[in-house]
């Protein structure tokens, strides 16, 4: 798995870690608003010297994590833990790092971790989802899924059909055939997405048509030349295990 994390408000483009500072630890200087979440308005109560401190650090492991120095990035994020814990961005960039080394039950632990701190968090619910469907647990991964689509913003197309095509997947795996075939003919050709050429290839997969799928695969790769726009959507029938990884794994 490579490129499906959630960005952190916003993971993982698709599913990664953020790029940019939490929210955590922005505006140090202003005033603490009274909406704020309790781990929020507990580090706003940190001095300014250890809030700069951690914004650091923080910086560090989302910079190592875009350049997929993992270990060095789980080093950061335990430098910044030491100095706050229940930042539930930086622990899911903690749990970003396990998925990247493929250790699923420690990401899955701290993506628990970080929804009990943010539960309205869409990029930890989404993680948890991902995780839940990189190990077939499709009927949590499918709840998962649908709970996150309605949450994300609308500008972000994208990344909704993404989920409507896991959710399809798993729906597959639930032996909902109904449902699947109602949700692979939702989008058509003119859609801003590769979903209708994914949808078709995992109908022919299933089915056993090879050629016929790797077709709809080699449609959308003409039509979506961007590989940043195609390797969410491969990645996905690699996990789900319909192809063989692009990435040598």
């Amino acid at each position: 798995m490579k490129r499906f994390l959630f960005p952190c408000l916003l993971l993982l483009s698709p599913l990664h870690a953020q790029e940019a500072a939490p929210s955590d630890v922005e505006n140090i200087e202003a005033p603490i608003p009274a909406d704020l979440l309790p781990n929020q308005k507990e580090f706003l109560n940190l001095s300014e010297e250890v809030r700069t401190e951690f914004a650091k650090h923080f910086g560090d492991a989302s910079r190592f994590f875009q350049q997929k120095r993992i270990f060095e990035c789980l080093n950061a994020v335990r430098d910044a833990e030491a100095l706050f814990s229940q930042s539930s961005e930086l622990i899911n960039l903690r749990g970003s790092c396990y998925v990247e080394i493929r250790d699923f039950d420690k990401a899955m632990v701290a993506f628990t971790e970080a929804r009990k701190i943010s539960p309205k968090n869409t990029s930890i619910c989404f993680n948890i989802g991902e995780v839940l469907f990189v190990t077939k647990q499709w009927q949590q991964a499918h709840d998962i899924f649908k709970e996150v689509l309605p949450e994300i913003p609308a500008n972000s197309t994208a990344l909704s059909r993404l989920v409507e095509f896991k959710i399809l997947l798993c729906k597959m795996r639930l032996g909902l055939d109904d449902e699947v075939t109602i949700l692979a003919e939702k989008y058509d050709f003119q859609d801003d997405s590769p979903y209708h050429y994914y949808a078709l290839a995992a109908l022919a997969y299933e089915k056993k048509q090879l050629l016929e799928a790797e077709g709809w695969l080699g449609r959308a790769n003409r039509i979506f030349r961007d590989p940043n726009i195609i390797a969410p959507w491969q990645d996905t029938l690699v996990e789900f295990g319909y192809i063989k990884s692009f990435y040598g794994e």
